[in-house]
């Protein structure tokens, strides 16, 4: 998916450098570890202003409120509104962000967080326990976007001004959960005051406690939005900072690359492969590749058509070139091992998939079909302008073509192929769907709750599987990662077998690598995986 727009490759990440459980930014002014810089910073244009501007290739807002948001609006409201935690990919835990410190019982049921003291609404009101209260109760009671991460709070209990208390339904990780991409923020639920606050929103307002604030948010045209600093914000100005956010639609990867090239634009979220060579050996351009939580994902259609036969799924399953692909990505991609991408709990090393052909026309044959026997027909979607989705595409109907396959390959923009995949009558329904995940919060849950839990009406489970053991495993998944880590890694473990080995409901080709550009003035840049498409702005430091 991803959400509305998960269907297009999203190459930019977070900026977050984090010391510790502490947060700590980076300052140092010099570039990450992992990134190259040509030639100097001072070879291009120092950012006026103190503006970052950055550029996207997809709209960049289409929901304001911070309680059902699920899209591409990321990368502006983690500038916009802070959680209680934030992922630290150093520790691979959660940080301090509103909540300076918490503690949880034994039993891994009741959590207390305490707030730290002076953070203020951009409406002027106090971020306190009872509007941290108020701002997840209403969260959890819209049930919009990935509201479901506050499933196991029974109950929200403001001890003091400063204490918040929450008693869950059984056992779960909150702290992780609280530093969640979506659903997490905490906002003013009295911004609108006797108003109906949605439709308060959705006029391109804010009601948030981060750095940056809306100034002016424009839809459909190149300069969507811009954003201004927060003269009150809890982290402080104090030093070299951007004042000012400016998010513009560049679709066009040669245009966006003229403007990174003239100084005018900040920051690119994505270039192709030849235009990532050229920003390398540019002098005074940075560039970044590095690993991402999000994978491409091939679902099988397991309720209806051809593919109900676990035969024939394992055999287009194993058709596909995994290295072929990956070496025709030229770095955007590395080798999937699983579901779960390195660097969350889950991951399995072991289970890096091989095409197979020779086994793949053996499971034809027994099926009827295959060189010789009948032919196979197939429908599948992909996303409309993904160069990397069809790349995959290709390879993969010319391979099943030699095997007497043929696939009716459709481009479509997301909300046509999703809302196809999620017909209520099953014959216009997809046989092969492919799209991207990442999880909502650094963990693998979200894989397995939302796209392979039974679900009606069907919204992410698009391999349509219904399976109440399977069911049964994924709802025991939250406590387990909360009282047993090592009992949680078995079971994903396990579940991974289960869907791609024995069910074969999915394949996953490749982890995704984020390859972007800068200038070479921007410093105090790392990533967080954990927060796909968001750059932290308050973080960097605007050089000559």
């Amino acid at each position: 998916m991803r959400r509305f727009l998960v269907s297009r490759v999203l190459a930019v990440l977070a900026v977050l450098a984090l010391a510790g459980c502490g947060g700590g930014e980076v300052r140092d002014g010099s570039a990450p570890a992992d990134s190259s810089i040509s030639g100097s910073p001072g070879g291009m244009p120092a950012t006026k202003d103190a503006t970052f501007v950055y550029l996207d290739n997809l709209d960049i807002v289409t929901d304001w409120d911070p309680a059902s948001s699920y899209s591409n609006e990321i990368s502006a409201m983690q500038n916009i509104y802070d959680s209680l935690t934030v992922y630290n990919p150093l520790i691979k835990r959660a940080g301090p962000r509103l909540a300076e410190s918490w503690t949880a019982s034994q039993d891994g049921k009741a959590w207390t967080f305490t707030l730290r003291s002076g953070a203020v609404f951009h409406t002027g009101r106090p971020v306190d326990a009872d509007a941290v209260k108020a701002s997840i109760e209403r969260t959890k009671r819209m049930a919009a976007g990935a509201a479901y991460i506050w499933d196991p709070v029974q109950k929200i209990t403001v001890l003091d001004p400063l204490t918040v208390q929450f008693t869950l339904k059984y056992p779960a990780p909150l702290d992780l959960i609280a530093s969640a991409d979506y659903a997490a923020y905490i906002y003013d639920t009295e911004a609108a005051g006797s108003g109906d606050l949605k439709k308060w929103f959705q006029q391109g307002r804010d009601a948030g406690s981060g750095p940056y604030t809306v100034a002016s948010w424009h839809k459909g045209r190149e300069k969507e939005l811009v954003l201004r600093a927060f003269d009150e914000y809890w982290g402080g100005w104090d030093g070299p900072h951007y004042k000012n956010v400016e998010y513009r639609v560049v679709p066009n990867q040669n245009a966006a690359w003229q403007l990174l090239l003239r100084g005018e634009a900040s920051f690119v979220e994505r270039l192709n492969s030849s235009l990532f060579r050229r920003a390398k050996a540019t002098a005074g351009v940075r560039t970044r590749q590095v690993p991402s939580f999000q994978n491409m994902l091939v679902l099988f259609n397991s309720a209806s058509g051809p593919l109900r036969d676990v035969r024939l799924r394992k055999a287009v399953q194993k058709a596909i070139d995994y290295d072929g692909v990956i070496a025709a990505l030229k770095g955007a991609g590395d080798p999937a091992a699983g579901l779960v991408p390195e660097g969350l709990l889950g991951h399995v090393p072991g289970m890096r998939p091989r095409q197979d052909l020779e086994r793949a026309e053996e499971l034809l044959r027994e099926a009827g079909y295959g060189p010789g026997g009948r032919e196979l027909r197939l429908t599948l979607t992909y996303a409309e302008g993904d160069n990397d989705e069809q790349l995959l595409v290709t390879l993969l109907v010319n391979a099943l073509s030699e095997l007497n396959v043929k696939v009716d390959a459709r481009a479509m923009q997301w909300n046509a192929q999703w809302n196809q995949a999620k017909s209520a009558d099953p014959a216009k329904r997809q046989d092969i769907l492919v799209m991207y995940w990442w999880p909502d919060y650094a963990d693998a849950y979200s894989w397995f709750l939302n796209v392979f839990r039974s679900a009606d009406p069907v919204s992410f489970n698009l391999t349509y599987l219904k399976n109440k053991d399977i069911d049964e495993r994924i709802d025991k998944l939250q406590s387990l990662l909360a009282t047993d880590r090592e009992a949680a890694q078995k079971e994903y473990a396990g579940l991974q077998t289960e869907l791609i080995d024995k069910r074969a409901v999915v394949a996953a080709p490749w982890v995704v690598n984020y390859q972007r550009a800068y200038l070479g003035n921007v410093s105090g840049y790392a990533d967080n995986p954990a927060y796909p498409n968001v750059v932290f702005v308050h973080q960097l430091i605007p050089t000559a």
